[in-house]
C-alpha cells in the first residue's frame, strides 16, 4: 500500500510508477482524511510494502501528511519507505517524518529524495523547459534504482538530497512557513475565470467554493494546485504569480 499526497502531480507520478512496479495499491492521503476518522487502521503481513510519497514544503513534510501519520495504527510488520519530491533539496524533511513515525511506534526502513520540476511560484518561478525536461528524465531513471531497493526490501538506505543549512531550513524556516505562509487572503481569480469548478474539485482540503468565481476559506496546504491546474490560468496569489509560469506533471493525465 502506497499513500501519497500531491498538488501539481510530481508526487502522484512518482507514487504511481512505484505502485505499478511493486503491484501495490495507490491511496490518496487527502481522500483518506476525507473519511474523518480519528484513527486510520491498516493491517500488513511480514515485509508487506508500506510507502509514503509526498512533496517537500519549505523543507518539511506537508502538514496534511503529518496529520495523517499522527492518526495511523499499523498492525503487522511492513517494510516502510518514503519518497520526498522537491525542486532542489529536502533539508531534514525525512528526519521530521521519521520522528512522527517513531511516535507511532513505526520506523522508516529506507528513504529517498527525487528532484522534480519547481512549482512553488509564490517564491520562485517554474523551471525553464530544458531544466524541466532534464529533471523529469533523471527522475524516471532514479525510480528504477528506488524500485530495485524496495523490491529487495533493503534496509538502511537513506539516499537523500539534504542540501546546505538543513537545520535552519527545516527547523526555523519550515515552522515559520506553516504558521504564516499558508494564508489564503492573497488568492483571487481574474476575469479570465469561467467558473468551471476545477479548483473546487481538486482542492485537497476543500477550502475553495465556486459560486460564479472561486472563494477561499481559511484552510490551505499551499499545494498551489488551484493556481497551476486552472485550465485558463485565471488564479493568482497577490502579485507574486502574475508573470510566472504554470506547471503540471505531464504524466498524471494518464493516471486514473
Amino acid at each position: 500500500m502506497i499513500f501519497y499526497f500531491s498538488g501539481t502531480g510530481n508526487s502522484l507520478s512518482v507514487a504511481d510508477k512505484i505502485a505499478k512496479v511493486q503491484g501495490e495499491q495507490l491511496v490518496s492521503i487527502a481522500s483518506e482524511l476525507d473519511r474523518k476518522c480519528s484513527v486510520f487502521e491498516y493491517g500488513f503481513g511480514e515485509n508487506d510494502l508500506l510507502g509514503f510519497v509526498f512533496p517537500v514544503y519549505a523543507w518539511g513534510p506537508p502538514e496534511i501528511v503529518l496529520d495523517f501519520i499522527s492518526k495511523l495504527k499499523i498492525n503487522g510488520k511492513p517494510y516502510i519507505f518514503s519518497v520526498a519530491t522537491c525542486g532542489d533539496d529536502e533539508g531534514y524533511t525525512t528526519r521530521i517524518l521519521q520522528k512522527e513515525m517513531n511516535e507511532k511506534g513505526l520506523s522508516v526502513d529506507s528513504a529517498f529524495t527525487v528532484i522534480m520540476p519547481n512549482n512553488y511560484i509564490i517564491g520562485f518561478d517554474v523551471d525553464d523547459k530544458e531544466v524541466e525536461t532534464g529533471k523529469l528524465q533523471r527522475a524516471r531513471q532514479r525510480l528504477d534504482y528506488i524500485n530495485s531497493v524496495i523490491s529487495k526490501r533493503q534496509r538502511g538506505v537513506f539516499d537523500l538530497s539534504r542540501g546546505k543549512f538543513s537545520g535552519v531550513k527545516s527547523y526555523i524556516i519550515n515552522p515559520l512557513f506553516n504558521r504564516f505562509a499558508r494564508d489564503t487572503k492573497s488568492f483571487y481569480a481574474t476575469d479570465k475565470c469561467t467558473g468551471c469548478g476545477t479548483c473546487e474539485k481538486i482542492c485537497p482540503v476543500h477550502t475553495i467554493k465556486v459560486d460564479g468565481k472561486p472563494a477561499w476559506g481559511k484552510s490551505c496546504t499551499q499545494c498551489l494546485a488551484c493556481i497551476h491546474r486552472c485550465p485558463v490560468g485565471a488564479i493568482q496569489y497577490g502579485k507574486n504569480t502574475v508573470k510566472k509560469g504554470r506547471y503540471v506533471n505531464p504524466d498524471i493525465a494518464g493516471i486514473s
